[in-house]
């Protein structure tokens, strides 16, 4: 595998196309058998420990550490999941397909063709105020111009979103499994019954094995701790790929490179960073590559920097600290019109 440099002067094609040959000669849209089963071993170990050692202890407030674990457990397979939604792992469709549903319905009561549909979206116009699916106003605002639309519950926590971001966190894996289920009603859902099968049996035996092994009211404060922390985790993973960063809205659609890259947020580290954020801390790669397995991208973004270097496009990579910051820093300004209006009243 070779460091393929890039020369926009002397190649003809779009940036993104001399870019991408760049990339394809360097060898690293190549698939990563190995690893990838290395990693799904490491991660239903991961899982099936935990869940093992929730039956061994039982009804114990020491449960709750395994709460945590479990916590993590699911943050790593929903992780999984979406390198198979991107076909990191699988060429072919049929098998992604399948080992997702299984992955995400079954495994951590996720609606992966809700959620894959969402997500593609996403892909397609990052941060995009009309097209992105991420940046829609729901519980929080992601622009001054959302904030001065908002309406309800968004009026009332937008003034207040930055300091309550991280805390609300903690109902995202309660948003996702109602989304998922609310999904099987879209008749549009590819394999709405398999879909619903494998989700509705996942809640069934989580609940189940909750409340069989623990007191009621040990097992509600399981619930509360194991899907809080997932919910929290999962947050925190993708709270610094996008959020803080430049806002597209209307017509404005710059080319796909730049797209990509100027919307997108690196986290630097070592790794740790990589294993505990699943590679997403390479989301400018991901973003321009997104079917490149994970482990690929630390040495694509030595090809992919210098090529925006080169060009003259802003290319942003930072800690995990400042990244938060910069994400929470955009979303006080966001709701800034809304502070206005309650001192105005």
């Amino acid at each position: 595998m070779t460091d393929s440099p890039v020369h926009p002067a002397h190649s003809p094609g779009s940036d993104f196309a001399r870019l991408s040959r760049a990339i394809a000669d360097s060898g690293l849209m190549g698939r990563r058998p190995g690893y990838y089963t290395a990693r799904i071993t490491a991660v239903a170990a991961l899982y099936a420990g935990g869940w093992a050692a929730f039956v061994l202890i039982g009804a114990s407030w020491w449960t709750l550490a395994v709460a945590a674990v479990l916590a993590v457990a699911f943050g790593q397979v929903a992780l999984v999941t979406h390198d198979i939604a991107h076909r990191q792992v699988f060429r072919l469709r049929r098998a992604s397909e399948t080992c997702g549903r299984i992955a995400a319905n079954a495994g951590i009561g996720m609606g992966f063709g809700w959620w894959q549909e969402k997500h593609t979206r996403h892909h397609a116009n990052p941060n995009h105020e009309q097209l992105d699916p991420d940046i829609v106003p729901d519980l929080l605002v992601w622009t001054r111009a959302q904030a001065g639309a908002a309406r309800g519950l968004p009026r009332l926590i937008g003034r207040a979103q930055a300091f309550l971001f991280f805390p609300l966190l903690t109902l995202e894996s309660f948003n996702l499994h109602v989304a998922g289920v609310r999904a099987l009603a879209n008749r549009s859902l590819r394999n709405r019954f398999a879909e619903g099968v494998l989700l509705f049996g996942h809640l069934a035996c989580y609940l189940t094995a909750l409340f069989l092994v623990l007191p009621p009211g040990m097992a509600v404060a399981f619930l509360a701790v194991h899907q809080g922390l997932f919910g929290l985790y999962l947050g925190s993973i993708f709270a610094p790929n996008h959020k803080g960063m430049p806002v597209l809205t209307g017509k404005d659609r710059p080319d796909f490179l730049r797209r990509q890259v100027l919307t997108s947020r690196n986290v630097h580290g070592g790794w740790f960073t990589d294993v505990a954020l699943g590679g997403l801390n390479y989301q400018i790669e991901h973003h321009l590559f997104p079917s490149m397995p994970s482990p690929n991208l630390r040495k694509a973004q030595v090809v992919v920097r210098r090529y925006c270097e080169e060009l003259g496009v802003a290319y942003l990579q930072t800690s995990l600290a400042a990244s938060y910051g910069q994400a929470l820093r955009s979303l006080h300004q966001a709701g800034a019109p809304l502070r206005r209006t309650k001192s105005a009243a």
